[in-house]
């Protein structure tokens, strides 16, 4: 169904407002691109003009985008002969690529021994701006269990593996989620600033989050944050099932069962294991 915002009076649809605006864009973005791909093992550093000739478009429109690759870090410039090279913000975002791989590679064996010994959903998710996406979700063996879904994506906000996720974001980083919207799944649901930050406060306290249907009713999950060889939390372990069978009396149980699981999944990816503190 076609959005009443994008169609013109008379029913016809705008598909585009300004095509040499948005055309102009685009053509930067992709230029952009392949200027960051002209730079090869062989030639590591390049001028503007070689820049300019590879790309065969205009010494000031090299000379624009480099300054501004430069400031987001993409691009770094050598002092001495003023010739750039790939910066180091290419490095961090090549890292969070292969944080992900790895944690999802070398979780796998874990999440489905996690599932044989509680009999219930393990899933493992990544934060996602103010969602987490669910990168495993291996199913329970019994046969009233939830529906497996991986890749699907759920507010950060209700998720237990949310609120671990949500633990190891720096301070500017956890206000900046903060300020976005949250809007409640179930009447459960912890909108409130101040009820969230305690609800981090208590995850960070305890080693685990719980949810108890505040993202879908009738479903409860235990989570534990993975931390990378850094020491930054990367992603979250979950042990997720239907509220008849995943008691409140069990989340003491379930908790240390999803920390060890994380721990795990932890050490493989170079983190050294430290104690957990209950509450």
């Amino acid at each position: 169904m076609e959005e009443a915002d994008d169609l013109k009076p008379g029913g016809r649809k705008e598909l585009n407002r300004n095509p040499r605006r948005d055309s102009s864009r685009l053509s930067s973005v992709a230029t952009a691109i392949h200027l960051l791909k002209t730079f090869t093992e062989e030639d590591t550093e390049l001028g503007i003009s070689e820049l300019a000739k590879r790309l065969n478009v205009a010494k000031s429109t090299v000379h624009r985008l480099a300054g501004t690759l430069l400031e987001e870090n993409l691009l770094q410039q050598n002092p001495e002969n003023g010739r750039y090279s790939l910066g180091v913000g290419l490095f961090s975002l090549g890292s969070l690529v292969r944080s992900r791989l790895d944690v999802t590679s070398e979780s796998k064996t874990i999440l489905n021994e996690l599932r044989d010994a509680t009999q219930e959903n393990t899933r493992l998710a990544v934060l996602e701006r103010d969602r987490v996406v669910f990168l495993h979700d291996f199913e329970s063996p019994q046969t009233l269990r939830l529906r497996s879904r991986t890749g699907q994506l759920k507010p950060a906000f209700c998720t237990a593996e949310g609120h671990c996720l949500l633990s190891g974001l720096r301070d500017d980083e956890f206000e900046s989620f903060l300020a976005m919207p949250r809007t409640a799944r179930t009447e459960r649901s912890v909108t409130d600033e101040d009820e969230l930050r305690a609800r981090i406060r208590k995850a960070k306290r305890h080693g685990y989050a719980v949810e108890d249907e505040e993202c879908d009713e009738g479903t409860r999950c235990i989570a534990a944050p993975i931390y990378n060889g850094e020491g930054r939390i990367v992603a979250a372990v979950g042990i997720a099932g239907p509220r008849v069978r995943i008691r409140k009396n069990m989340f003491p149980k379930l908790g240390p069962q999803a920390i060890e699981a994380a721990q795990q999944i932890s050490e493989r990816l170079g983190y050294i294991r430290r104690q957990p503190i209950y509450v």
